[in-house]
């Protein structure tokens, strides 16, 4: 896989700070049961780095210490993590809302068949990838047969009352470009995605959340291969928005990778850019260390998070 790091570190992106820490979004590893060409982390069937026990520990102790609000879980598939439901029950009796950043199919994994009932018992938050409504566009991203089974995980979350409005159990679905294009407007595209799951499947949800890809790790590489790295780099660079800068989300949230090292965001996480500090800042400096005013790491991939109506976890800002 090609490096994309040493062709994104001479930037001119804006210099930022960190304001209040608002959110703790933890990658508790990169084993998935999918291997989707966007995937900006790489996951796969055969990733085996996962985080253990001790610093799955660590989580609920900083939640406390900083009196965060939010625990978002990623991964790879984060719910193929050993210790996951025990995580999540440890943060709700925190009241901390928690975030299940989840591929939908594998709720029907062997292993997993309750796992829709346990989000629901403990209210998590599901945001959900479902690229398009269209068949063949999911699969041609994500494998053969996703869409289908996919489509089955949403109904099964609606029958238990996700994406029905009331701000219970709130289903968020994420939508991806399928190659080095800009995600359209949110709203717009929110609306076709519940125009078409309504009347082809009866499906409901609350939100949809359109994220720009990252020219790193999967995607970067094959846009490198296919030489379209540096055209990627000028649309990003051409449609920046400096007032999306106040919005981006490493201003308020932390990215832990599964080691428990701690990063501005998921993309630095994974291009290695580790949160400024002495030594190499860990989860348990969180016990005690304030971040609010340090200075944020930035490179070029960062103008996918500003360009046009701008992209974060939470879709456009």
């Amino acid at each position: 896989m090609h490096a994309t790091l040493p062709l994104l570190q001479a930037t001119e992106f804006p210099a930022l700070r960190r304001r209040t820490l608002d959110t703790l979004q933890v990658n508790l590893g990169y084993r998935c049961n999918q291997s989707c060409v966007h995937c900006h982390v790489n996951a796969g069937p055969k990733r085996t780095e996962m985080m253990d026990a001790d610093t799955v520990a660590l989580i609920p102790a900083v939640l406390a210490a900083r009196g965060l609000a939010t625990l978002d879980i990623t991964g790879g598939a984060p719910e193929m993590h050993g210790d996951f439901r025990r995580l999540v029950r440890e943060a709700r009796a925190l009241d901390v809302r928690v975030i299940d950043r989840c591929n939908l199919t594998i709720l029907s994994e062997p292993g997993h068949e309750d796992l829709a009932e346990f989000l629901a018992a403990g209210r998590v938050e599901v945001v959900a990838s479902l690229p398009c409504y269209s068949a063949a566009n999911v699969d041609r991203q994500r494998g053969d047969g996703v869409f289908e089974r996919s489509i089955a995980a949403l109904r099964r979350l609606n029958a238990l009352g996700y994406g029905r409005g009331t701000g219970d159990l709130v289903l968020n679905l994420v939508y991806n470009p399928l190659g080095p294009v800009l995600p359209p407007a949110q709203d717009v595209l929110e609306a076709a995605y519940k125009r078409e799951l309504g009347a082809q499947f009866g499906i409901v949800f609350d939100r949809l959340f359109t994220l720009a890809n990252m020219p790193i790790q999967r995607f970067g590489s094959m846009l490198i291969s296919k030489g379209q790295f540096n055209d990627y780099i000028r649309l990003l660079k051409e449609n920046f928005a400096a007032g999306n800068l106040d919005n981006v989300m490493c201003r308020s949230l932390v990215s832990v990778d599964w080691q428990g090292y701690l990063y501005d965001c998921d993309f630095n996480q994974q291009l290695g850019l580790a949160l400024p500090g002495a030594g190499r800042p860990h989860l348990h400096d969180l016990l005690s260390d304030d971040l609010q005013g340090r200075a944020i790491r930035v490179a070029d991939h960062c103008y996918g998070c500003t360009a046009g109506q701008g992209s974060s976890c939470g879709g456009a800002l």
